[in-house]
């Protein structure tokens, strides 16, 4: 008798044991449902945005448990590409008229989570002092993807240099959408980084301002700064399928939060830049 209830008793401590495994094992797939991943890899192009990151948002992750991988792209168009195919779960480098554009053109479903400091573009000259020297033949550099393009062009017809064609479209905006306004400029294309570098080549430049902030330079000594609508401030993106993640969400909070809006604001480097509505609530 004895021995049949000990052989009784450790089998019903085996049978407790698989049990308590097994609830182990289902809590950890709840927990991988529920989207408690803590590992993120951050996608940027060459800019502030990457600082911004690594000195303000990487820390607030960081006491949550996360690790977050950092990848740097060196041009802005290899970004996107990497959020369709998975190499990258989130970025902070481009607008929401950018990422609308790039999800047509590539297939993507990306979408904005939060606001980031935006810097506006500017017009910038290390030949002139002012504007009034315009006239025709004037050389001015514009960024080369549709979107950027298209707020340099805005920003020159608003100063009555060139027009913008009637109907023109953002997603596939080109040099050709634009006309002679009161001079004949002489529009020279170039990637958005390499503008800042080739100032001494041309008269003007219209600049993103990112990365005169990057350079050392104030937004401030523009000789004319965009007004930048919403719809082409910077913005923190991720793949639809992520927008209602833990890890998306607490991303989300960071950029929104009161630690990142003192980092920001305790800088003389982001004077100028169009700071996150959100901080309004902080």
């Amino acid at each position: 008798m004895k021995k049949a209830m000990s052989l009784f008793l450790i089998g019903f401590v085996l049978v407790l044991t698989a049990c308590g495994s097994n609830n182990a094992a289902d809590n950890s797939k709840v927990g991988a449902a529920e989207g408690g991943k803590k590992e993120i890899v951050m996608g940027f192009g060459v800019g502030t945005y990457e600082e911004q990151f690594r000195q303000a948002i990487l820390p607030i992750l960081e006491k949550q448990g996360y690790k977050v991988d950092i990848k740097t792209f060196s041009q802005n168009m290899q970004v996107n590409p990497a959020m369709k195919e998975g190499t990258i779960d989130a970025s902070a480098f481009q607008s929401t008229a950018y990422m609308e554009a790039i999800n047509g053109e590539i297939g993507a479903d990306m979408v904005g989570i939060a606001y980031v400091p935006s810097a506006p573009q500017g017009v910038y000259s290390v030949k002139h002092t002012t504007l009034d020297d315009v006239k025709d033949g004037t050389t001015v550099a514009v960024p080369n993807d549709p979107v950027n393009q298209e707020r340099a062009l805005r920003i020159l017809e608003e100063l009555g240099w060139v027009k913008i064609k009637e109907g023109s479209n953002l997603a596939d905006f080109n040099i050709n959408n634009m006309e002679p306004d009161k001079y004949n400029i002489d529009i020279k294309i170039l990637d958005p980084a390499q503008i800042m570098v080739s100032l001494q080549d041309v008269d003007y430049g219209v600049i993103n301002g990112n990365y005169i902030a990057s350079a050392g330079k104030k937004i401030t000594e523009a000789l004319k700064i965009e007004n930048t609508p919403m719809q082409h401030r910077i913005i923190v993106s991720v793949n639809r399928k992520d927008e209602n993640t833990p890890w998306a969400k607490d991303l989300k909070a960071a950029y929104e939060s009161k630690a990142f809006e003192e980092y920001i604001t305790g800088l003389e480097k982001y004077d100028g830049f169009i700071l996150p509505e959100a901080w309004k609530n902080n």
